[in-house]
């Protein structure tokens, strides 16, 4: 076993790979040299050399334009994008072009686009976002969201080994914050594949990324007082998890949905509509959803953090829904 913080596993994911596979490459603004904007692919250039980990122009849409070519010849290409507020400069590509390659032509498109993404750094509107659902809309893009160094390490490894484009978030505040004991042997994450993080019977929270940990603070001030919340960590936003979801519904009857980004038109909207259509007859109360304003992330520290969904807001939202 070695201690990784979420940032090491990601970056220990990233070698195995370029290790294992000769089609595996990074490229993106400043991952050689420099080793990426947050240090994620540091020491790599020195290992595997600049015709593997290819710093770019500043061209989020050259970027993503040139790894889908580099797919489609059957390399596999994992593209940084700084923060994942700019892949929104990478939209039709992505959209029109990488999700939709297979469908129309049966190819393979093995793509990674690593993102940091998320609030709590005082990084501004530009730099904070979590972007998710714009891509969680689009058939042939699967989506990743990992929230502890196990699963950062394990998902960037399977999103690599996927014949299809992954759109793999992490969560920039967890990079430094999170440290776990890791496995010396390989292993994976599948994708696809939600995982209960605590079992309870009084009420459910769906959740992913750094909300899990705003979700444990306020489950555990509950269970002081004999309350047991179940908490589900999606792991992964698309293929979404919809048995263990429906499963844990049907046991407690009552579901809240946590996530980071902006409350309209999020995951948790869909979440929400797949439980009132599909098990309805289970709950004892209204599904609600604890999530950000629909604002820009601010960048005063006081107003990002009036921003960010916190552990006052779960619980005053979990006593409601108990109470019903």
């Amino acid at each position: 076993m070695t201690e990784m913080t979420y940032l090491e596993a990601i970056r220990s994911g990233l070698k195995e790979e370029l290790e294992r596979d000769e089609s595996v490459f990074i490229m993106g603004e400043d991952v050689g040299l420099y080793g990426g904007a947050f240090k994620v692919t540091q020491g790599l250039f020195d290992q595997f050399g600049d015709k593997r980990i290819i710093d770019t122009p500043i061209s989020e849409a050259g970027i993503a334009g040139v790894a889908i070519g580099a797919a489609l010849m059957g390399m596999r290409p994992v593209a940084e994008m700084q923060f994942s507020d700019f892949m929104q400069a990478a939209f039709d590509i992505l959209t029109n072009y990488a999700a939709k390659a297979h469908y129309l032509w049966g190819v393979k498109v093995p793509l990674v686009i690593r993102a940091p993404c998320g609030g709590g750094v005082h990084g501004g509107p530009f730099h904070s976002q979590n972007p998710e659902a714009y891509y969680f809309h689009v058939p042939g893009l699967k989506i990743v969201t990992p929230s502890t160094a196990y699963d950062a390490k394990g998902l960037i490894k399977s999103a690599i080994r996927d014949d299809n484009p992954v759109i793999y978030l992490e969560h920039k505040y967890l990079y430094r914050r999170i440290k776990e004991q890791l496995p010396d042997e390989e292993y994976l994450v599948p994708i696809g594949k939600g995982k209960v993080i605590r079992e309870g019977k009084h009420a459910t929270i769906v959740t992913y990324g750094r909300m899990v940990y705003i979700a444990m603070e306020a489950v555990e001030e509950l269970s002081k007082d004999g309350v047991e919340i179940e908490i589900i960590d999606l792991r992964t936003v698309f293929p979404l998890d919809e048995e263990l979801i429906m499963q844990s519904v049907k046991k407690t009857y009552r579901l809240l949905i946590l996530h980071e980004a902006n409350k309209r038109g999020g995951v948790g909207a869909e979440i929400s509509a797949l439980i009132s259509e599909y098990a309805f007859d289970y709950l004892d109360a209204p599904i609600m959803r604890v999530a950000a304003p629909d604002k820009p992330v601010p960048f005063a520290s006081s107003l990002e953090d009036a921003h960010i969904p916190d552990k006052n807001k779960v619980l005053e939202s979990l006593k409601k829904l108990l109470k019903y």
